[in-house]
């Protein structure tokens, strides 16, 4: 009987459901703003600083690689410290970790505003890659606890991936705004109220959860985890100007092979592994990751290999060629939000088939690009595959948070949340290696 409560059958969510604002206390729907502030804020912040580097590069004296490393500085920790983050929200509790995380992000956020230089800056974006990390997996897991029910929670889940998709839309739009009219500071100030405000109802509304007994960690699997997710992070990102056979290259990517390699040597001999290994035979959790990552692959190599095509080939500017992607995010957003009330009405499978399907539709139609086309011509079909991403995405989130026992919901949101940071990173380099 336990079994059976804490992993519902695969169509839990057919069960019809009520709108989600009577199906949820005011408490609950307090938690599910302060989970969305703190995702708006970490992949705004992720967009936005795009947007600054010119301002950034000149203001400071950077150079090229100076530019590189405040890219990096940001998303290298997040990709790195994702499983870690989520083992420990297992293990200490999830609110006590996302609450540090928050305070982490919100700190640094505060230390960029304030950056006179380019060491400054870096380290400040360090700091705040090392607090989202916390926050991506972790706001997750508080959902999932928060919305036990599965069709409330796939209805949740889809506005916090709705508010996601807002985020990227933010990010250049307001990001460029802030940057034009205050400066490129700005764009992290922006950060400090909105953490404070996170922060308040956080700790006004979650409640402190319930850990299973203290279980020793596995420091070694956790180094070696973060090490590897690092080094293959990195190998990948510079992965797209096509030099795949240079001897740093290789380097790289065999100091990346013999890290994982040790890591799961220790992992299957360890009493308490990082990974729990009834979590990789689980057969419903392991296929969403793997679709995750096939979906972002798609999507990340999309953003990437339009907008090098928008600038370069068609000679569009940077603002316009963010505005050319608006119609696509919109159609993100509002799929996002019906995808929940689509998956409690028709079960889970519908709206990941039917998005897949339409995603797939579009990018085979997108292969008919040429030189001479339009924008307007292929209008349509950025809608429908924003559309199609919209309807799978959170959907996938739902249902890989549904399959696994509470007691693995951090870890297992981590694993989500590097199967989509690895899809976008693997997408960007061997398509941009292709493009190039």
């Amino acid at each position: 009987m336990t079994q059976l409560q804490n992993n519902p059958p695969p169509d839990a969510v057919l069960v019809p459901a009520a709108g989600l604002s009577s199906a949820i206390t005011k408490n609950k729907a307090v938690i599910l703003a302060a989970m969305c502030l703190a995702l708006f804020m970490t992949n705004f912040d992720g967009t936005a600083g795009d947007v600054a580097l010119p301002q950034i590069q000149q203001e400071l004296g950077a150079n090229i690689s100076g530019v590189q490393w405040f890219l990096n500085a940001y998303h290298l920790p997040v990709a790195s410290l994702l499983l870690a983050n989520g083992k420990f929200g297992d293990v200490f509790g999830r609110k006590r970790i996302f609450v540090l995380g928050l305070i982490a992000f919100t700190a640094a956020s505060a230390l960029c505003g304030f950056a006179s230089n380019l060491p400054m800056l870096i380290t400040g974006r360090t700091l705040q890659g090392m607090g989202a990390a916390a926050l991506l997996p972790l706001s997750l897991t508080i959902l999932t606890a928060t919305f036990p029910d599965h069709k409330v929670r796939a209805k949740a889940i889809g506005i916090w991936s709705a508010v996601s998709a807002l985020a990227m839309v933010a990010g250049p739009g307001l990001g460029g705004l802030l940057v034009d009219t205050v400066g490129w500071h700005s764009i992290f100030w922006v950060n400090v109220p909105l953490g404070l405000i996170t922060l308040l109802m956080t700790l006004s509304s979650v409640k402190k959860d319930k850990t299973p007994a203290r279980q020793p960690l596995d420091w070694p699997g956790l180094l070696l985890s973060i090490a590897s997710i690092a080094l293959l992070a990195y190998t990948l990102t510079h992965a797209h100007d096509g030099r795949w056979f240079s001897s740093q290259r290789l380097l790289l990517l065999g100091l990346t092979a013999l890290s994982f390699g040790l890591f799961w040597v220790f992992e299957l001999r360890s009493p308490h592994p990082v990974i729990p290994l009834a979590l990789l035979k689980n057969r419903r959790f392991i296929p969403v990751c793997v679709t995750q990552t096939l979906v972002f692959f798609m999507s990340g190599g999309l953003f990437f290999i339009l907008s090098l095509f928008l600038q370069h080939v068609q000679g569009y500017s940077a603002t316009m060629t963010g505005l050319c992607f608006l119609p696509m995010n919109g159609a993100i957003i509002v799929a996002s939000f019906a995808s929940g009330w689509i998956a409690a009405r028709l079960g889970w499978r519908f709206p990941i088939l039917t998005g897949l399907v339409i995603v797939t539709v579009a990018l085979l139609s997108l292969t008919r690009i040429g030189i001479s086309i339009e924008y307007s011509e292929i209008l349509w079909t950025l809608v429908l595959a924003g559309f199609g991403g919209g309807l799978t995405i959170p959907t996938l989130a739902a249902t890989a948070m549904n399959s696994v026992l509470p007691i693995q919901e951090g870890i297992a949101s981590a694993l989500s949340s590097i199967s989509i940071q690895l899809g976008g990173i693997l997408g960007i380099a061997i398509q941009g290696a292709l493009f190039s």
